[in-house]
């Protein structure tokens, strides 16, 4: 691959190649539709929002998950993004999506390079960070029950960034009557 964006198709066969299992695969695909429909209504709403990266993006999101489930998945998945060539946006997208974004301070206790930014910027990167905290098991959940699971697992800083991102894109996406 290159600077070029996979094609959906190429996106879905390399999370199967790369052995994701299927469940994270249906939760990909779950997150890109939503992540889709969040894009499309903002760029109706005249926002500059690159619908095809959001899809390719969240269809990629977690492919850390082929090696791991915890939240190092973020850092394996740009591994193994760098790997096969993938977009440096498609890329940034995979590096930003956890929990919100991951500060400098946590990413440092985590062990992570800390020559990079955890916090989703671009509205790409948003998107696709915002709609992976409403999908579970491949279906939609509220952003109260996402909020209160993060609490639950004593996680308040990353709650407290989900609220303001669900804020944000909900301020940006406004009255849909």
């Amino acid at each position: 691959m290159s600077e070029k964006l996979p094609s959906r198709e190429q996106a879905i066969q390399l999370l199967h190649e790369c052995g994701c299992s299927s469940r994270v695969v249906i939760h990909c695909e779950a997150v890109a539709k939503l992540a889709v429909e969040t894009a499309e209504l903002l760029r109706n709403k005249g926002l500059d929002v690159d619908v095809a990266l959001v899809e390719i993006g969240a269809l990629l999101h977690d492919l850390g998950r082929s090696k791991t489930h915890n939240v190092h998945h973020a850092i394996i998945g740009v591994d193994i993004a760098r790997s096969v060539g993938l977009p440096e946006p498609v890329i940034s997208i995979i590096r930003k999506h956890v929990g919100g974004g991951i500060t400098a301070d946590e990413a440092k206790e985590l062990g992570w390079p800390t020559d990079y930014v955890y916090v989703p910027s671009s509205l790409e990167e948003k998107i696709v960070s915002y709609a992976d905290k409403l999908i579970e098991s491949g279906k939609r959940v509220t952003i109260e029950r996402t909020i209160e699971q993060l609490f639950g697992e004593a996680k308040p800083e990353a709650a407290s960034r989900v609220r303001k991102l669900h804020q944000e894109i909900e301020d940006l996406i406004g009255d849909q009557s």
